[in-house]
């Protein structure tokens, strides 16, 4: 019986953490952000905005809410690798909008190059329950997270990370995941403070992925997603986006959206049996003006 499967059928016994204190996964600098949100419920506004824009943007923001104390100036990139089932169950569950629905990706926090064997990458599981955002997850350094996620190796951990650890091992082992894609950008983000306290707002720019070498430290092409020109806001909320917020999109013309950078992905390397056969442009949803963008030339 391999060790993932006898995962499955019982747990192994708890492993202190300082048992593991070889390989240090304390994070530093903006990761701390990431192990800050490590469990929460938000309900999440998306919208496209034009990046000569961005001045204005980011000008109203600052004077309103604070910077991510662990957001270097011009913000910091952010990778994920995105799992999945050979036939793109979660791909398909976001397409058709399911109430609930559930995604499983590794994250690097940090630029792509500089990640190695202890770098930490966070494990996440980002799921949808109506309109609520759910996200768990854990650090592990990254050869830690290979031999978890690619090698179906059991791992250490704390006692309360175990009930997290054994789902994402039934996630992966169950629905035989595997990588499918990655994506990357460059964020900024910023907190709220007094009144909202609960609000966080990110700008991603330059948006991008792959669909093979997913290492992250691989150097290889990669390709836009989403077209330049254009930035990812997302207004994020424990309970209320405050009126000035929606007053600034507006003002901005900002177009609200249901987008997936994980899809945006998968449908820019035609992964998705309708996307090989579909049309050249891809047309946002009602209530955006009608707004085409054009998908992106393979840069392979």
């Amino acid at each position: 019986m391999r060790p993932f499967d006898r995962l499955r059928k019982q747990s192994p016994p708890l492993i202190r953490p300082e048992a593991a204190e070889d390989v240090p996964t304390e994070p530093t600098g903006y990761q701390q952000t990431a192990s800050k949100l490590h469990a929460f419920n938000r309900y999440e506004i998306k919208y496209f905005v034009d990046e000569l824009r961005v001045p204005e943007l980011r000008r109203e923001l600052v004077s309103r809410m604070d910077s991510d104390p662990y957001s270097p100036h011009g913000g910091y990139p952010v990778t994920s690798l995105y799992y999945d089932t050979p036939d793109l169950r979660f791909y398909w569950e976001k397409i058709e909008g399911l109430k609930f629905r559930r995604k499983l990706r590794m994250r690097l926090y940090g630029e792509p190059a500089e990640c190695n064997d202890r770098t930490p990458v966070q494990i996440e599981i980002k799921q949808r329950v109506n309109r609520v955002t759910q996200k768990r997850r854990i650090a592990l350094p990254y050869s830690a997270a290979l031999r978890w996620l690619n090698g179906r190796e059991e791992i250490e951990c704390a006692p309360a990370q175990r009930p997290f650890v054994n789902e994402v091992t039934t996630l992966v082992g169950n629905l035989d995941l595997r990588p499918i894609v990655t994506t990357g950008y460059l964020r900024e983000a910023f907190v709220g403070r007094e009144a909202d306290l609960g609000l966080r707002v990110t700008i991603d720019h330059r948006v991008h992925g792959r669909d093979r070498d997913f290492h992250f430290a691989s150097g290889a092409q990669n390709r836009s997603t989403i077209p330049p020109k254009l930035a990812i806001v997302e207004l994020k909320a424990n309970e209320r986006v405050p009126y000035w917020a929606t007053d600034l999109t507006a003002r901005l013309n900002m177009s609200v959206i249901r987008v997936s950078k994980y899809c945006q992905s998968v449908e820019a390397f035609a992964l998705a049996p309708r996307s090989r056969y579909g049309a050249a442009e891809q047309v946002l949803p009602a209530g955006s003006g009608d707004r085409k963008i054009a998908t992106v030339p393979s840069a392979r």
